[in-house]
């Protein structure tokens, strides 16, 4: 394992979610202040550990294969916490699945593109899908705890956030699907031109060493 302060960063944001999850089971509004903390904390490694890692020139395949685990798992475990203490009910668990949902899709598309050794690039809407998400479970996080923003309370701009990232969740997640699709049927059909050469290969080889009985 390469300890290089961009991996150690990602491997704190993984640490951090226990803590997490912990200070969101404290009483209001310590609670939610505290683990409020520790989530920004972790969302500011999320920028730091692939920024360093580039400029420093210590990009590794640690890091690559950490980096966008820990943030699903990040997201993942703040949503079912959040659910858990009815922070997030009613209609807003609608977003929540699709968020969660669109995290294993893609999960499941990058374990299986990488099993061919193809690769599946962030686009920039994805990005913007990420920034909204996270932003929206901070405040979802301060909850009650937070001000208000005008008519709005802290834990209404975090379900007005969750619902805009479910949007993108939607869009970045069929643009996803249909990348992988594709990538799935030029494999299918490389196996298939594959099959199909060492045949005629074969085929061929045995007519021409095959030994005519009536000569």
């Amino acid at each position: 394992m390469q300890f290089k302060l961009p991996n150690i960063l990602t491997i704190s944001r993984i640490a951090a979610i226990p803590v997490v999850v912990l200070l969101l089971l404290l009483p209001q509004p310590l609670g939610n202040w505290l683990a409020f903390s520790v989530y920004a904390m972790a969302c500011i490694t999320d920028f730091f550990d692939g920024y360093l890692a580039r400029a420093w020139e210590q990009q590794s395949s640690l890091g690559k294969f950490l980096d966008p685990i820990a943030d699903k798992l990040l997201v993942a475990a703040v949503l079912l916490m959040l659910v858990g203490i009815d922070r997030i009910q009613g209609l807003t668990l609608l977003p929540a699945a699709v968020i969660l949902c669109r995290e294993i899709l893609v999960s499941g598309l990058r374990e299986f593109l990488a099993s061919v050794r193809v690769g599946m690039p962030v686009s920039a809407l994805a990005k913007w899908k990420t920034s909204i998400q996270l932003i929206a479970l901070g405040f979802l996080i301060v909850g009650a705890a937070g001000p208000k923003f005008g008519p709005l309370t802290t834990l209404e701009v975090g379900m007005i956030g969750l619902w805009g990232a479910a949007l993108l969740t939607l869009l970045t997640g069929y643009d996803y699907l249909l990348a992988g699709l594709r990538q799935i049927q030029e494999v299918d059909q490389a196996i298939n031109n594959a099959a199909r050469a060492s045949v005629e290969s074969q085929t061929e080889t045995e007519s021409r060493t095959k030994v005519d009985p009536n000569p």
